[in-house]
Formats: C-alpha cells, sequence, structure tokens
C-alpha cells in the first residue's frame, strides 16, 4: 500500500510539473496578447524546455531499497516458515519431532538435560524461540523499512506541497492578468 502510495505522488508531482510548464506557455501567450513589446520580448527569449512525456503514460517510482530488501527477506523467510511449521506444511511426511532431537549433535547434546523426552522438549522449545527471533528480525526490518519509505515520502509531500502553493500563486496572477484583457 505504501509503494502505491507513494506511486500516487509521484505522479501528482509529475502532473503539478506539467501544468507549471503549461501556465509558463500561458504566461508568455498573455504577453504576446498583451503588448506588441511582449511578443516583441517572448520572440527574442528562450522558449522554456519542454519535458517529454512518460512512456506509456506511467511513470516509474522505484520504492525506498530499505523497503524492498526488507520486503524480499520477509517473503523469503515466510516461505520457509510455512515450509516448515507443522500446520501449514503438507501433511506427506510422517516425521515425528521427537526423531528430530535425535540429529542434534554432540556438542548441543551436553547442553540438554539426559531425559530423552526432555531433551526433545528442550529443543522443541529452542526451535521455536529461534522461529520467533526470526519473526521478530523479520517485523524489525519490515518496521526500518517503512519508516524509511514513510520519510521519503514525507520528503515528497513537502516538495509537492511547496508546489502546489507556488502554482496555486501563479494561477491566480495569470488568471488576473486574462480578465484584464
Amino acid at each position: 500500500e505504501l509503494v502505491r502510495q507513494g506511486e500516487a505522488l509521484k505522479r501528482a508531482e509529475q502532473m503539478v510539473d506539467k501544468m507549471d510548464q503549461d501556465l509558463k506557455t500561458s504566461q508568455r501567450h498573455i504577453n504576446s496578447i498583451k503588448s506588441v513589446w511582449g511578443g516583441l520580448v517572448n520572440y527574442f527569449k528562450a522558449k522554456p524546455p519542454e519535458n517529454k512525456p512518460e512512456q506509456n503514460g506511467t511513470p516509474e517510482y522505484y520504492a525506498n531499497s530499505r523497503l524492498k530488501e526488507a520486503m524480499m527477506s520477509s517473503k523469503e523467510q515466510e516461505s520457509k516458515y510455512q515450509e516448515s511449521h507443522p500446520n501449514l506444511r503438507k501433511l506427506d511426511n510422517s516425521d515425528n519431532d521427537f526423531n528430530k532431537a535425535d540429529l542434534v549433535s554432540s556438542v548441543q547434546r551436553d547442553s540438554y538435560p539426559k531425559n530423552q523426552q526432555l531433551r526433545a522438549y528442550h529443543q522443541k522449545i529452542d526451535n521455536n524461540l529461534d522461529e520467533m527471533s526470526s519473526g521478530l528480525s523479520r517485523l524489525k526490518n519490515l518496521a526500518l523499512g517503512l519508516q524509511s519509505e514513510i520519510d521519503e515520502q514525507d520528503d515528497m509531500l513537502d516538495r509537492l506541497t511547496k508546489k502546489v502553493e507556488t502554482l496555486d500563486v501563479n494561477i491566480k496572477s495569470t488568471d488576473k492578468k486574462v480578465r484584464q484583457l
């Protein structure tokens, strides 16, 4: 949603820029109509450069790289989690969590109790804590990515606000000139 809003802001900013360019062109025409001297000045004055419109009418918007990275890693972690979660994975394998506990290395076995069932439960708790840690890390990265995207869009909104205020003043001035003609 934030990326979509960024795209909308970018389009709005481009439309305001286009409106400003059109307003400058109309002011040149008003000067030409208003007096002969204005027409001569416009003749010798350089024309404002025209920006080429975006192809296909859709401007490119690139979300913050930090947000992109966070979204990509989040999707990868989510798919890994879904593959490993007992309620989300396919039930075609009938592995038992107690059998997986036997795969623990001998170094890690020393840190667990000697009772086989207790060891299996400790291992299961450790695995759950690792999954929680991974999920929290994912959420942290997403939050940081969202924050940086929000900061960039806030700057874009400030720029857009200034442009719109300037454009509003120029439109009122141009309207006043047209009414005087």
